[in-house]
């Protein structure tokens, strides 16, 4: 029982602490930096949307302001069967430079990209999303990337804005912080895991047709862009903005369905589970599977840590020459029942304590681990998405 305690904390400080360490610091000895500079070349923005007549209009006009040569730039919708004003209001914006491609029937965001990238003209492909509005000069920050002819896939950076200070967040931006930490620091040894897919492109002639199930196309792509030798990275200064969700369920569904997408990935990339990739394998088992088993090794540190404290008591389990070892089993069960009552009380109290929302939203998002595996188990989560509120 001492063992599988032992095993399993190990196993989530490395996971949390000690690989984003290692990542930071031997990025900051064997550095990749991209040789970009600014170039225009021509870009098709692509968008699938489904139902957005309350949030198309604005994304439109974002695009439209972006600063960057207007005869360098086409806008692509794709309407996913949307049965609500979405298409009446882009035909308003259709014309030589905005146009719109409809699917008679809901088929899911793959279905639509595939539909759109055969009828792209640019050099380049500009993913984005309907709800993000991006910064004026995102997109040739982010374009300049490919300069470099190693880059086959760049990703902008997501910012969170909260409208509302009464709202729940720190416990969300903490954790975005640290995910971009861990992003920046493996672009800049060489290529992150995917993209943020609110505002990432891709050399034209890389794109691969989507699997029609597919649930994230913004780690597919990149991935397979990275397989094939070409580097995908991140880049602080092409900055894109999104709300923070109004509720933590929006939240919670939001996470567990891409949580159910990455278990999906563990099948369609299973090839990078071959040590003999390099370190993209290690990183991705490292970032990506690991980070999906640490609910379960959090249960199984409690329910060990319990067994522990349990034969203590009875003297079945010997503590070695200090009787003192015995303390640190009871001493963090506690700790552990602290944390979990401090989640609870997050819950209760979202609204009005910073400070509990950390561990809450740590519990929502290893909880929307546990619902994602359930979730790709069961295939209750496929390409048809529901829009975040």
């Amino acid at each position: 029982m001492k063992i599988i305690f032992w095993a399993s904390i190990i196993v989530i400080l490395y996971t949390y602490i000690g690989y984003p360490l290692l990542i930071y610091f031997l990025s900051s000895f064997y550095k990749k930096p991209v040789r970009g500079k600014y170039i225009y070349p021509t870009v098709s923005l692509l968008v699938a949307a489904y139902n957005e007549e309350a949030r198309i209009e604005n994304k439109i006009k974002t695009l439209l302001e972006l600063d960057y040569p207007d005869e360098r730039i086409e806008i692509l919708i794709g309407s996913d069967g949307s049965t609500d004003k979405t298409e009446e209001i882009i035909s308003k914006y259709t014309n030589d430079k905005i146009k719109l491609f409809r699917l008679p029937q809901r088929q899911g965001k793959p279905s639509v990209l595939n539909m759109l990238v055969p009828q792209a003209k640019g050099e380049l492909l500009v993913f984005t999303d309907a709800r993000q509005t991006l910064d004026k000069n995102a997109l040739k920050e982010l374009v300049k990337n490919f300069c470099d002819p190693k880059v086959g896939s760049a990703s902008g950076e997501l910012f969170y804005i909260n409208e509302d200070d009464n709202k729940p967040g720190a416990g969300l931006g903490l954790y975005w912080s640290y995910e971009k930490f861990i992003r920046k620091s493996e672009s800049r040894m060489g290529s992150m895991l995917g993209a943020t897919g609110a505002f990432y492109a891709i050399r034209k002639e890389l794109f691969m047709p989507l699997p029609e199930d597919l649930i994230l196309d913004d780690v597919y792509t990149p991935m397979k862009i990275v397989s094939k030798g070409y580097r995908a990275i991140f880049d602080a200064k092409a900055k894109v903005f999104d709300k923070v969700f109004n509720e933590t369920k929006d939240e919670f569904l939001r996470k567990s369905r891409t949580l159910a997408g990455n278990f999906q990935l563990f099948v369609y990339l299973r090839e990078l589970f071959n040590p003999l990739k390099g370190k993209i394998s290690w990183q991705f088992f490292s970032h990506k599977f690991l980070r999906l088993m640490v609910p379960f090794l959090l249960m199984i540190v409690f329910v060990s840590n319990v067994g522990v404290v349990v034969s203590l008591k009875i003297g079945t389990v010997p503590f070695g020459d200090s009787p003192y070892f015995s303390y640190f089993y009871w001493i963090f069960l506690w700790l552990q029942v602290a944390f979990y009552a401090c989640a609870f009380l997050g819950m209760v109290f979202k609204h009005r304590n910073r400070v509990l929302d950390i561990p809450y939203m740590f519990c929502v998002m290893n909880s929307a681990a546990v619902v994602g595996l359930h979730r790709f188990l069961t295939r209750k989560e496929h390409a048809l998405w529901e829009k975040a509120v």
